[in-house]
C-alpha cells in the first residue's frame, strides 16, 4: 500500500471521529434526537463508502506498482545480459590482437638475431678488406717510393688541370655561342625597332626665309637710315638679310626661338604694313608670347607621339622648347620622341619596363632646353628637372646615364635608352657635325657676354662676326660701356679661337616715357 493513501484514509477516519463526537455532541444537546440519528447514519455510511473506494484505488496503485517493477527488472536484466555479451566479445578481440603481437614479437626477435649474425659477418669482412687495403698501399708505397698523400696530391692536380683544360673549352665554346647569339638578336632588335619608328632624315637648318609681296617692301624692312632693321635685329637677336633674292627676306640665327620670334613678328609686320621701331617692339612681344604657346602645344604633341602620359605642365612646357633646339642640326625633340619609341620597341622585346623607358628617352635631353640658363652637362642637369619633378629613381638613373661620360648604366632599362639615343644620332643625315660646332661657337660669344655685370642680354650676329650687347643703363654708363666693350673684347681673345675678328658692340639705350592725357 502507498504511503499516501494510507495518509489519506487515516485523515478521512480522524474526520469521520470528529464528525462522530460533533454528532454526539449534537444529540446530547439537541431535543430532535431521531433526525440527528438520521443524519449521523447517512454520513456514516458516506464515510464507509468512501472509506472503501480509497481501498480499492490503493489496491489498484499497488498493482501497477507491482507491474512497473517488474517491467523496470525486467528490462535491466535484458540489458546486463546484453553488457556481458559485449563484454565477452570485446575479451575475445582483445585476446586474438595480443596473440597476433605475440606472433610478430617473435617473428620481429628472429630477425634480429638474423640480422645481428650478419652485421657481425659484415664487420669481419670490413676489418678484412680494410686489412687488404692496407697491404696493398704499402705495397704500393714501397714499389712507387711515394706517401698516400703525395699520391693523391699528384692525383689531384692531374684531374684538375684536365678539369681546368675542359671547362676552359666549354666556356669559350659558350661565350662564342653566346656573343653570336647576342649579336644576332641584337640586330634583330634594332632592325625592328628602326622599322617601327619613321623619321625625317633631313637636319635642321639655321636660316628661316620670309616670303615679300614685292621688292618694294625690302625698303620698307629697311627703314630710314635702317632704324627698322637695326630695331628687328636689336629686338629679336637675328640678323635680317636682304640681299638681290626676289621677294625673300633671310634670318639667319642659330637660336631656333629667336629666328621663329623673328620670322613671326616680320610676317606679321608685312601683312600689317606699318613697320617702325615701335610698332616694331609691339608686335615682337606677341610674337613671344605666340611661340610661348607653341612651345606648350609642341610638349603636348610629342608627349602624344610618344604615348608618354603624366608629365606635369612644367615637364610639357620644357618639353616644348626642344622643338627650337637643334644637335648637330637634328631637332632635339624630335629626336626624343624618336628615342622614346625606339627604347619602347627595344624594351618590349627584351622584357624590360616599357613606361620607364619610354619616359626616360622622351625626356633624356631636356637639359638643353635650360642649359644656357645652367651651369653643367645637359645629362647631370635632364637628372635634376626629373627629381624635382618627383620621377622615380629609375627613370632619373636612365635619363642620367643616357651619356656613359657622366654615368655607367646600372639597369637594363639604363642601356635600353642608351642604346636607343645612340641608334637616332647615327641614322644617316639625322646630324651634321659642323652645324652644330658653328652653333656652338655662337653659344660661347653669348655666355661670355652674359658673365659681365650689368649685360641685360646679349646676341651673336652676322654669323659670329659680331655681338651686340645690350647693357642696363642704371648700371653702366657711357664711359662703363666702353670699358666693357674691350673687356668683353679681351676676353673672346681668350677663351675661343676664330678666323678673322669679331665685333663687339655695346648699345646702351635710356628712355623716357610719358603720357599726355
Amino acid at each position: 500500500m502507498q504511503p499516501g493513501i494510507i495518509v489519506l484514509a487515516l485523515v478521512i477516519l480522524v474526520v469521520g471521529a470528529g464528525v462522530a463526537l460533533y454528532a454526539g455532541y449534537l444529540i446530547g444537546s439537541s431535543r430532535n434526537k431521531q433526525e440527528f440519528s438520521e443524519r449521523l447514519r447517512v454520513e456514516k455510511e458516506a464515510s464507509e463508502q468512501r472509506l472503501m473506494e480509497l481501498q480499492l484505488q490503493q489496491h489498484e496503485a499497488l498493482h501497477e506498482a507491482r507491474e512497473e517493477t517488474a517491467r523496470f527488472r525486467a528490462a535491466l536484466e535484458h540489458d546486463n545480459a546484453e553488457r556481458r555479451a559485449e563484454l565477452q566479445r570485446q575479451e575475445r578481440r582483445l585476446q586474438q590482437k595480443e596473440e597476433t603481437l605475440e606472433r610478430k614479437i617473435d617473428g620481429l626477435e628472429q630477425r634480429e638475431r638474423k640480422f645481428s649474425g650478419r652485421e657481425r659477418a659484415l664487420e669481419q669482412a670490413r676489418e678484412e678488406v680494410d686489412a687488404i687495403k692496407r697491404e696493398h698501399l704499402k705495397e704500393l708505397e714501397r714499389i712507387a717510393r711515394m706517401t698516400e698523400d703525395q699520391a693523391k696530391e699528384v692525383l689531384l692536380e692531374r684531374i684538375e688541370s684536365r678539369v681546368r683544360e675542359e671547362a676552359a673549352r666549354r666556356i669559350r665554346a659558350i661565350e662564342e655561342q653566346a656573343r653570336e647569339e647576342a649579336d644576332a638578336r641584337a640586330r634583330e632588335i634594332i632592325t625592328l625597332a628602326i622599322q617601327r619608328c619613321a623619321s625625317d632624315q633631313v637636319a635642321e637648318a639655321v636660316v628661316s626665309v620670309v616670303p615679300l609681296p614685292n621688292d618694294e617692301m625690302k625698303g620698307r624692312i629697311i627703314g630710314r637710315e635702317g632704324r627698322n632693321i637695326r630695331a628687328l635685329e636689336a629686338a629679336t637677336g637675328i640678323d635680317l638679310i636682304i640681299d638681290d633674292t626676289p621677294e625673300a627676306v633671310i634670318l639667319s640665327g642659330f637660336d631656333p626661338v629667336r629666328r621663329e620670334v623673328a620670322r613671326l613678328a616680320l610676317t606679321r609686320l608685312i601683312i600689317d604694313g606699318r613697320i617702325h621701331p615701335a610698332r616694331i617692339e609691339d608686335v615682337v612681344a606677341k610674337a613671344r608670347q605666340e611661340v610661348d604657346l607653341i612651345i606648350r602645344e609642341e610638349g603636348e604633341r610629342a608627349a602624344l607621339d610618344a604615348n608618354v602620359h603624366g608629365l606635369q605642365p612644367e615637364l610639357l612646357k620644357l618639353l616644348g622648347r626642344l622643338h627650337f633646339r637643334t644637335s648637330y642640326g637634328q631637332n632635339v625633340l624630335a629626336h626624343s620622341v624618336e628615342v622614346s619609341i625606339l627604347a619602347g620597341t627595344i624594351a618590349h622585346e627584351l622584357g624590360a619596363d616599357v613606361n620607364v623607358c619610354k619616359t626616360a628617352a622622351l625626356l633624356h635631353d631636356l637639359g638643353k632646353a635650360i642649359d644656357q640658363e645652367v651651369e653643367g652637362p645637359h645629362a647631370i642637369i635632364s637628372g635634376e628637372i626629373a627629381r624635382r619633378y618627383g620621377k622615380s629613381s629609375k627613370i632619373i638613373h636612365a635619363m642620367v646615364a643616357h651619356h656613359a661620360t657622366e654615368a655607367e648604366p646600372q639597369s637594363l632599362e639604363a642601356a635600353i635608352v642608351q642604346a636607343a639615343d645612340a641608334i637616332s644620332a647615327a641614322r644617316p643625315g639625322a646630324r651634321r657635325e659642323t652645324i652644330d660646332l658653328y652653333i656652338k661657337r655662337l653659344e660661347a660669344l653669348e655666355s661670355i657676354a652674359n658673365s659681365f655685370t650689368g649685360v641685360e642680354k646679349s646676341f651673336a650676329i652676322q654669323a659670329g662676326r659680331e655681338v651686340r650687347i645690350i647693357v642696363k643703363p642704371e648700371e653702366i654708363d657711357e664711359y662703363a660701356a666702353n670699358q666693357l666693350a674691350s673687356d668683353i673684347a679681351h676676353k673672346i681673345e681668350e677663351s675661343l679661337d676664330y678666323p678673322g675678328q669679331i665685333k663687339v658692340c655695346v648699345v646702351r639705350e635710356t628712355r623716357s616715357i610719358d603720357y599726355a592725357r
